[in-house]
């Protein structure tokens, strides 16, 4: 038999499939892990295939080895990942190593290894092998060459697989209970310990087996076991063991009454639950209108006919929340995929996953590539949100491989939103999604009071121009009831630059065409997209003056105002700085639920999913930042961040207020997120997007080029534009070649070249032309990345 295998080398000339003979009694499937010959080194590979004839002229070599008991990806994975290397021009063995969780990708190690007897007799080949990477000693390196040079040695690569098994010990009772019962009567009284072990094995005999976690959590010492163990009390034996992220949900919850309109949804998604349909829907439903429970309901109706459920949000700060909630409902029977996982803990619940063992995954965008077998419905929470599509390569968006994912198990897919994608809604229209609203909250509460303060034309708390005296004011009035406040900022650290009042010189990022910001806690000055870092100036690195400022606004400074305004109040800061740590998120958000704090103050992380009863003030402290940023979505992202923020105020039985600050009151997607309509909104940007021949009117490729050379760059981005000129025809448009918004970023000069088409055949093998070309550039600095669908053009 031979076996097909995509190998674990990203490059042109290797993005095929490489036949491989499989050894008699080796055990292989389609999807399994393989280490296989290639050239002069071992290398990992998936296996994709069998074919009982090869094209290849010369002698197949043989398989060495497979990795993993059980194949780590499906065989609907690995035809996914076919398809999706040609929709997103991506090499498909970047798409397989995607699908795994990070401890599944080999560790390549190269290692010098002895073949005359001369160089094995050499003192330095320890273990009879020597670790190149390990070396920095000159002499060493020359001593290297040399014995390469003359055949002494020669070079292999070890793979090493990370993923380690988590194992315990299990302790197992080889008496009978009255044994046990005999034994505590005879024990010393002065043998606490042994005591302690004797109690719990007759008053709890039938818990056992018992982990030794478990016994240790129960004061009993390791000591004490191993003691047990020589007396033949106990037998002990090594048992695999997950680890496990933390449950959230303390309580089993009961399904709750549903509403007409929530009724409705639900009836017409369980029928094609059950009748195997791979029908899309778009469930547009206001804020608090109880999208949650009707999502809840439809998977206990597809796992009521032995099928799974999977479910995507988009951000890991609402994990914990959803978590808890789909726990309190489907207990064990829940796996949890996100980046704010372990390593190893990321691993068992992908294992768990895979073994069959969780029936329900719920997780932020890759959770999407998540091993199940026979899905009955696929969820996307605020299915609006960039998150869904991943900005580094492979460029994939989540709601189109679960599209691809439902169509394959014939389950319907539910994209649910308050704000849908603009393109979501016009397929809706166009009827290749079936729309379903839900306009009322699930409680019939009224949505909340939503104002505009007109920064123009308004006196500021404190000296830092940030919080209007209205927002202080309702701030306090919520103090003085014991109410809790939310505060929006979209943006983090202390200022956004530093200006030389003398000579007007603002502090950059060397490696980057961008300001550094402020953060006054860590006491540095740090790029937000490269992560340079240096101490915060005293003087002005130009002109030495010390007249320098800090200026703009960040969250540190909205939290340092808030406590000089409001001393008596609790302040918690949720942004990336403050939610670095593993389990930051639910300990941020648990704190502010149990009413540990009155003020939640963050960024967008903190805009939308979150519910909490005793909200009922909701304030952004400008609403502009992200509205004149130069990209055709912002008016639609500054609406539904507002939109979905205001949805946070009032959601239980006490009224809610939205107070929103801007220096532009009368732009339509501020003004139409005061009525919450976003029926008027969808009608008014549509017509800005037509007008501009923007998505969802034509479909877009970025392509950008990035060289440390800016020459080199422009000259390449110029070559290609010639090359799509030559091909593509009208009403194909093709913008630029200019430069990026940004137009250095990591030492790379960033140009960039926009397609706009309606229908051009060509254009898919002339991308993949260019990627297969961008493969040769490479040697002279230059590299080409296409997005398909881009959600920033900037």
């Amino acid at each position: 038999m031979i076996a097909q295998v995509i190998v674990d080398v990203a490059a042109r000339q290797t993005d095929r499939v490489f036949d491989y003979l499989v050894p008699e009694g080796l055990e292989i499937s389609i999807g399994s892990r393989v280490i296989v010959p290639f050239g002069n080194r071992k290398v990992q590979g998936f296996v994709v295939g069998f074919s009982e004839k090869s094209q290849f002229q010369g002698q197949l070599k043989d398989l060495l080895l497979v990795v993993d008991e059980m194949p780590p990806l499906t065989k609907e994975l690995v035809a996914l990942s076919a398809d999706l290397a040609q929709q997103i021009f991506a090499y498909r063995i970047s798409i397989l190593k995607t699908m795994l969780p990070s401890v599944m990708r080999a560790n390549y190690r190269k290692i010098l290894v002895p073949v005359s007897d001369r160089a094995k007799a050499m003192p330095f080949f320890a273990g009879d092998v020597l670790d190149l990477s390990k070396i920095s000693d000159p002499h060493l390196l020359k001593l290297v060459s040399q014995l390469l040079k003359n055949g002494d040695a020669e070079v292999e690569y070890l793979v090493e697989d990370k993923a380690k098994k988590k194992m315990t010990v299990l302790y197992t009772p080889l008496l009978s209970l009255e044994g046990y019962q005999e034994l505590l009567t005879k024990v010393k009284k002065n043998a606490v310990q042994q005591q302690k072990l004797l109690t719990d094995l007759f008053e709890n005999f039938a818990a056992y087996p018992k982990t030794r976690e478990q016994l240790e959590g129960q004061k009993i010492s390791l000591a004490t076991l191993n003691s047990a163990v020589k007396k033949g009390w106990l037998g002990q034996k090594q048992v695999e063991s997950y680890r496990k992220p933390a449950v959230l949900a303390k309580e089993k919850s009961q399904p709750k009454k549903l509403n007409d309109e929530q009724e409705a949804a639900y009836e017409a998604i369980t029928q094609d639950v059950q009748e195997r349909k791979s029908q899309t829907f778009l469930l547009e439903g206001v804020t608090g209108s109880g999208k949650t429970e009707v999502y809840l309901q439809t998977i206990s109706e597809a796992l009521k006919i032995g099928r799974t459920a999977l479910m995507l949000v988009p951000e890991i700060s609402l994990t914990p929340q959803m978590v808890a909630q789909v726990q309190a409902r489907f207990g064990k029977e829940v796996a949890v995929l996100h980046s704010a996982l372990s390593e190893g803990e990321r691993y068992d619940e992908w294992r768990r996953i895979r073994r069959g063992q969780a029936k329900v995954v719920v997780g932020a965008r890759s959770a999407v590539f998540a091993p199940l077998d026979n899905i009955g419905l696929i969820i996307i929470d605020e299915e609006h949100e960039g998150t869904y599509k991943q900005d580094k390569n492979p460029r994939y968006h989540a709601r189109d491989v679960a599209i691809w994912r439902s169509r394959y198990h014939h389950c319907p897919l539910i994209l649910g939103s308050a704000t849908p994608s603009l393109g979501s809604r016009a397929r809706a229209q166009k009827g290749l999604f079936k729309l379903i609203t839900l306009k009322k909250r699930a409680k019939s509460q009224a949505l909340p009071r939503v104002d505009l303060i007109d920064l123009k034309h308004v006196q500021f708390a404190g000296g830092q121009f940030d919080i209007s005296v209205n927002l202080a004011e309702a701030i306090q009035k919520r103090l003085d009831r014991r109410e809790q406040v939310i505060l929006l900022l979209n943006r983090r650290g202390f200022a956004n630059f530093m200006l030389c009042r003398n000579c007007g010189y603002v502090l950059k990022c060397p490696n980057c065409d961008l300001s550094l910001t402020m953060h006054k806690d860590t006491g540095v000055m740090q790029c937000h997209y490269c992560g340079h870092q240096e101490a915060i100036p005293t003087f002005c690195p130009n002109c030495h003056d010390r007249q320098i400022r800090f200026l703009g606004t960040g969250t540190q400074k909205v939290e340092e105002e808030l406590g000089e305004l409001f001393p008596a109040a609790k302040v918690l800061r949720m942004d990336v700085d403050t939610t670095r740590r593993k389990g930051s998120y639910e300990k941020i958000l648990t704190a502010f639920g149990q009413g540990e704090a009155d003020i939640l103050l963050g960024t967008q992380m903190i805009a939308k999913g979150l519910d909490f009863p005793n909200v009922t003030l909701v304030g952004v402290i400008n609403a502009d930042t992200g509205l004149w940023l130069p990209d055709y979505n912002a008016s639609e992202k500054t609406f539904e961040l507002l939109t979905q923020v205001a949805g946070r105020a009032g959601r239980a039985d006490k009224e809610g207020q939205v107070m929103i600050q801007t220096y532009n009151p009368d732009h339509y997607a501020i003004a139409l997120s005061q009525k919450q309509d976003y029926e008027l909104f969808y009608a008014k940007e549509m017509q800005v997007r037509r007008a501009g021949n923007y998505p969802p009117y034509f479909y877009t490729v970025l392509v950008t080029i990035a060289s440390k050379n800016e020459q080199n760059a422009a000259r390449e981005a110029f070559n290609i534009k010639r090359v799509l000129m030559a091909q593509l025809h009208q009403p194909t448009i093709i913008l630029g070649p200019a430069p990026a918004t940004v137009s250095r970023l990591k030492n790379q000069y960033l140009y960039q070249i926009l397609v706009k088409y309606k229908k051009e055949d060509k254009l898919n093998a002339l991308l993949h032309q260019l990627q297969d070309q961008a493969q040769e550039i490479k040697k002279y600095g230059l590299t080409v990345e296409i997005d398909t669908e881009p959600e920033r053009i900037m």
